[in-house]
């Protein structure tokens, strides 16, 4: 099965670390990092998709975190 997750967060180091942790675990990029600013908190926000090919057969109960 493949599984599809989006990391989304500030722009700064642990955001960085996630997604290096799931690549780190097997995850792909899927697609282009998206930005968008907070203007409320004056932060700018990451998103990026992440993909991955297991074994199994998809269910609704997987936690994707697990993988």
């Amino acid at each position: 099965m493949i599984l599809y997750r989006y990391l989304t967060g500030p722009d700064d180091n642990a955001f960085c670390k996630r997604v290096s942790g799931a690549l780190n675990k097997g995850w792909q990029l899927y697609g282009h990092p998206t930005l968008t600013f907070d203007a409320p908190k004056g932060r700018v926000i990451c998103g990026q998709a992440i993909m991955k090919e297991v074994p199994g057969d998809y269910t609704d109960d997987i936690t994707l975190s697990d993988y």
